[in-house]
């Protein structure tokens, strides 16, 4: 259940607030920066975030960060989007607490539950767990009905996202990669909520 959009996404809102109030139209760097925003501004300025230049990545061993206590969150959409020096995918999520997650390159793609493995285009596969996770029954948010697997960007490094599956509180899912050991990040925005993958090229 996941939807694929790859571009840069428009600051035409922020830009128009700006105008009205003669101020300049200006991103913010951090997502706590976002937050103190009026809330219109705030998802202008997230994703914009999202679409802007980033460190390059440069070490692929396991990254991991742990959510809140109340997190209940769905995945609400996916997407692969290239940028200078890496892939970008972006886990989409509503609901409510502070997403965590364990992200590690795995030899295959092995379903938690059924022990299903899963075929992943590409030479290496990293496993994406968001913890913090919950069926939508839970956390009172509908998730995608999109294509499964979202192919990646032409060129890139990340040749599909499959699966966003809830398995006792965590979101499962796989990155397929042109080469095993590519370097990657991983971190958090906020309005909305979104888990970020980051592969170099």
């Amino acid at each position: 259940m996941i939807n694929h959009r790859i571009g840069p996404f428009a600051v035409f809102a922020a830009c128009s607030l700006a105008a009205v109030t003669l101020t300049g139209c200006s991103e913010s760097n951090s997502a706590s920066s976002a937050a103190a925003t009026s809330p219109a501004a705030a998802a202008t300025t997230s994703s914009a975030l999202e679409s802007e230049s980033a460190p390059i990545p440069a070490d692929a061993s396991p990254k991991s960060s742990a959510a809140s206590d109340s997190a209940k969150l769905t995945v609400t959409d996916v997407r692969v989007g290239g940028h200078e020096g890496f892939d970008r995918v972006v886990y989409e999520l509503g609901g409510k607490g502070t997403p965590g997650w364990r992200v590690a390159y795995v030899d295959e793609a092995v379903q938690d539950g059924s022990g299903k493995t899963i075929p992943v285009s590409g030479n290496g596969i990293l496993q994406v767990q968001i913890d913090g996770s919950a069926y939508p029954f839970d956390s009172d948010v509908e998730g995608y009905s999109g294509p499964n697997p979202v192919p990646g960007v032409p060129g890139g490094t990340v040749t599909e996202v499959n699966g966003a599956l809830v398995f006792e509180g965590v979101t499962q899912s796989f990155i397929g990669v042109t080469a095993p050991g590519r370097p990657f990040t991983v971190s958090a925005l906020s309005n909305p909520t979104r888990v970020v993958v980051d592969v170099a090229r």
